[in-house]
C-alpha cells in the first residue's frame, strides 16, 4: 500500500542525493535505494541528514510503497524495479522533474548529443559576467535538487542529457537550446535514431509563445525531427552555411547574431573555442546572451575569456614535441570526428571502451587523413580492429590508461599528437570518464 507522504530515490549519486535532500526538505519521508554501493561521501551526506537508505540492493516493498519515485538517469526503463514500479502506476520521474515544481528561476536547457557540456558552461560563464545571479546544474556540477534545496537563483543554465529529459513532464525550459542529434545511447532507445530523438526533442515540451526554441539549421537530424512537429515557442537558428535571422550565421570571419531586437558582431579569431564545432557552440550560448538583452561588451569579453572544462579537448602537456590532449568526454562517435576535426597535426588516437553499438565509418576518412596509429584502451577491441583495420597500419590493443600512455608516446614523434578521444563509455576499466581522463593525465605526467 503507498504511502501518501513517502518518496523513494532510486541512485545515490549526484542527482538522488541532491534529489532526497529537497524532498526532505519539502516535508517528504525519504527512503534512498541504490543496487549497487554507495560512494562514502554520499553515504555521509545522507546519514547527516537522517535519510533512511539501503545499498547492493532494491527491497521492493519498501520501493513500492512510495507516492512518487525520482529516478537517476543512469537507470534504465527495462531495469526490473522500474518496469514494477510502471506496472503499480506508481510515476517515476527525474530529478530535474521534480526540482522544477520548488523554483522560480527562468530555466535555460542546453541537450545535444555532442558539445553540451561546453555550451553549458560557457552560457554560464556569459551570465554569471553580466552580473546574473546564475546557477549551472543537470549534467554538471552539483545537482539542480540541491541547488533548488539550498540558493535561491533567479537563472538556471541545466546541461540536459536524452535520459533525464526521458523522465520529465511538466517541466518547462524558457529557453531550450537543442545543439544537435547523432546516434548516442541507441541501445537505450531499441537502437531507432527516431526514439532517440523524440527524446532529444522534449526541450521543447510545454513552452508557450514566451519561450525560445534554439536549434541548429545545420543538424540533418534536427531538421528531420522537426517535420511534424508542432512548436510553440519563438524559433532562432544557427548556421555557419546560410545566413539565418533571426538567429546566428557566418558573416566570413564574424559570427553575427540578429535576434530581430538585439544586434551583435564578433571575429571568429577572437573566440576561446576554436573549431569549427566550437563555432556553433558560442552561436548557441551567443543567442541566449542576446535573448536576455545582455551588453555586447559582456558577451564580446566572455566569450573570448572562457576556458574549457576538464576532460573536453583539454590540453595536458607537451613532452618531446609530442602534444597529448585528454578528450575523454567523448563518448559517442560524433564527439570523436568533432575532435579529430578540429587537429592539425597527425595524430596517435587513443579509442576504446564500452561500445555502444558504435558506427566507425563516419570516421574512416578523418582516420585515413590524419591519424599514424591507433591505441585501443578497452577490454574487447574487436570492432576497432575492424573498422581501421584498411586504414591505419598500426592498431596496438592496452588495459590501462598508464600502458596507453607509454604505447601512444612511443608511436609518436615531434610535431604529432596523441589524442584521447575513446568514442566510447569507460565503465569496462575506470569508474567513469572523469576517472579515465584523471587516469590518463596521470600517466602522461609520469612519461
Amino acid at each position: 500500500m503507498t504511502n501518501k507522504n513517502q518518496i523513494v530515490i532510486l541512485g545515490a549519486a549526484e542527482s538522488g542525493v541532491g534529489a532526497a535532500y529537497l524532498a526532505q526538505q519539502q516535508g517528504y519521508e525519504v527512503f534512498v535505494s541504490d543496487f549497487g554501493a554507495i560512494a562514502d561521501h554520499y553515504k555521509r551526506q545522507l546519514q547527516e541528514w537522517n535519510i533512511r537508505f539501503e545499498e547492493n540492493q532494491h527491497t521492493e516493498a519498501e520501493i513500492l510503497k512510495a507516492v512518487e519515485v525520482i529516478k537517476s538517469p543512469g537507470i534504465p526503463d527495462k531495469a526490473p524495479i522500474v518496469k514494477k514500479l510502471k506496472e503499480q502506476r506508481i510515476p517515476v520521474i527525474s530529478e530535474i522533474e521534480f526540482a522544477g515544481r520548488y523554483t522560480d528561476a527562468k530555466i535555460i536547457g542546453i541537450t545535444g548529443s555532442n558539445g553540451k557540456t561546453t555550451t553549458s558552461s560557457l552560457t554560464y560563464h556569459i551570465l554569471k559576467n553580466a552580473g546574473l545571479n546564475v546557477g549551472l546544474a543537470g549534467n554538471i556540477g552539483k545537482s539542480f535538487a540541491y541547488q533548488v534545496a539550498t540558493e535561491k537563483f533567479d537563472h538556471y543554465v541545466l546541461e540536459l542529457s536524452s535520459f533525464m529529459l526521458d523522465d520529465m513532464y511538466q517541466f518547462k525550459a524558457d529557453i531550450g537550446v537543442l545543439l544537435n542529434i547523432t546516434p548516442d545511447h541507441l541501445d537505450r532507445y531499441d537502437y531507432k535514431l527516431e526514439n532517440y530523438a523524440a527524446s532529444k526533442f522534449r526541450i521543447t515540451q510545454n513552452q508557450t509563445a514566451n519561450d525560445y526554441f534554439i536549434y541548429c539549421a545545420d543538424d540533418p537530424e534536427t531538421i528531420k525531427g522537426m517535420e511534424g512537429r508542432m512548436f510553440e515557442a519563438q524559433q532562432l537558428q544557427f548556421s555557419i552555411k546560410k545566413k539565418t535571422i533571426p538567429g546566428a550565421y557566418l558573416d566570413e570571419d564574424n559570427i553575427v547574431i540578429n535576434t530581430l531586437k538585439e544586434h551583435f558582431k564578433m571575429s571568429i579569431n577572437d573566440l576561446a573555442l576554436q573549431g569549427k564545432h566550437n563555432l556553433y557552440n558560442s552561436m548557441a550560448s551567443g543567442i541566449v546572451a542576446k535573448v536576455l538583452e545582455l551588453r555586447n561588451e559582456t558577451i564580446r569579453e566572455s566569450m573570448g575569456s572562457f576556458r574549457n572544462i576538464e576532460h573536453r579537448l583539454e590540453f595536458v602537456a607537451k613532452i618531446s614535441g609530442i602534444s597529448f590532449i585528454n578528450d575523454s568526454k567523448a563518448t559517442n562517435v560524433n564527439s570523436t570526428w568533432y575532435a579529430l576535426e578540429s587537429m592539425s597535426s597527425d595524430v596517435v588516437l587513443i579509442l576504446g571502451g564500452v561500445d555502444k553499438g558504435n558506427d566507425y565509418n563516419m570516421l574512416k576518412d578523418l582516420v585515413k587523413h590524419k591519424v599514424k596509429a591507433i591505441v585501443c584502451l578497452g577490454k574487447d577491441n574487436r570492432r576497432i580492429h575492424d573498422a581501421f583495420e584498411d586504414d591505419v597500419e598500426i592498431i596496438v590493443n592496452t588495459f590501462s590508461a598508464q600502458e596507453a600512455a607509454q604505447v601512444a608516446y612511443h608511436l609518436a614523434k615531434k610535431g604529432d599528437t596523441v589524442l584521447l578521444s575513446p568514442a566510447c563509455a569507460s565503465f569496462d576499466l575506470f569508474k567513469n570518464y572523469e576517472d579515465r581522463g584523471r587516469q590518463f593525465k596521470q600517466a602522461v605526467k609520469e612519461l
